[in-house]
Formats: C-alpha cells, structure tokens, sequence
C-alpha cells in the first residue's frame, strides 16, 4: 500500500515536471518568433545604397565627378635625399665606440646561467657522497688514524682536480 502512494507521489511529481518543461519550451518558442519577427522587421527597412568613389575612373556624368578621389601629387623627393646624405655623412670616431658591446657573448652563456642552480645541488651531493666513502673507508680500516684518512681524501681530491685541467 505504500508502495503504491511513494508510486502515484512520484508520477504526480514526474507530470508536474513535464508540464512546467512544455510551459517553459513554448516560452522559449514565443520569444524565438518575436526576435525573428523584429530581425525581419529592421531587415524590411531599407538601407541607402552606398555613394561609389571613383580612384582611377572618370566619369562622363556631372553629377559623379563630384565623387572623384584627387589624384595624390607627389612630394618634394630632392630636398628628402639631401637631408638623408647630409645625415649619413656623420663620422663615428672608434673612442665613441665601446668594444664590450661589441664583442659578442660565448655561445652557451644562457645554458650555463640555467643550469647554475642545478649544478650546485649536484655539487653539494658530491660532497656528501665522497665524505660517506671516506667514512666507509675509515670504519674498513680502523687501524689508519682520522688525520692519515683526511690527507688521503684531500690528495685525492686535488689528483682529480688536476686531471680536469
């Protein structure tokens, strides 16, 4: 039995639903025709026809000539020259000239400048693992004192070093 009420609530429901959609869908109608019927309205209204502007045609007719685009007169090129001449006729002495700005930079600077940060990380792993194997030697070797391990490591260091240059 309430079985059957949940039931005719929830079809009562799903018909009220249905019927404010159909209401909403014929609103959305109503107000798709009236924007049609304005659009068709202002599109009834007609339009002057744009005047033609003649560029390199000359009309016969009176009327249109009055349309006619003058003909662009050039300008004074030869006074435009000279003052180009006189401009590039200026000496530059080389003590004006800064020779920094002028030599051009190495061609991987800006790979150096962005791995700066990376190579320093790397830097600072390197030097804990090479104090974990000075460590890991000493406790193999406990008969070798700290100071005999240390001079060891720092010759080491300064063979390799030597190598790379």
């Amino acid at each position: 039995m309430e079985n059957s009420e949940n039931q005719s609530i929830k079809v009562g429901s799903l018909e009220e639903e249905a019927r404010k959609r159909k209401e909403r869908l014929a609103n959305l109608k109503k107000s798709l025709e009236n924007k049609n019927e304005s659009k068709n309205n202002e599109n009834n209204v007609e339009k002057p026809l744009p005047k033609p502007r003649f560029k390199s045609y000359i009309p016969e007719d009176e009327g249109l000539k009055a349309e006619l685009i003058p003909t662009p007169q050039p300008g004074d090129i030869v006074a435009e020259v000279e003052d180009q001449l006189k401009a590039g006729e200026t000496v530059f002495t080389v003590q004006e000239l800064d020779l920094n700005t002028l030599a051009p930079r190495k061609p991987d600077w800006d790979l150096k400048r962005d791995i700066e940060k990376r190579m320093a990380k790397l830097e600072r792993r390197t030097q804990r693992a090479i104090a974990e194997l000075i460590r890991d030697r000493l406790k193999g070797e406990q008969n070798i004192d700290l100071a005999t391990a240390v001079n060891e490591g720092a010759r080491a260091n300064a063979q390799i070093d030597n190598d790379e240059e």
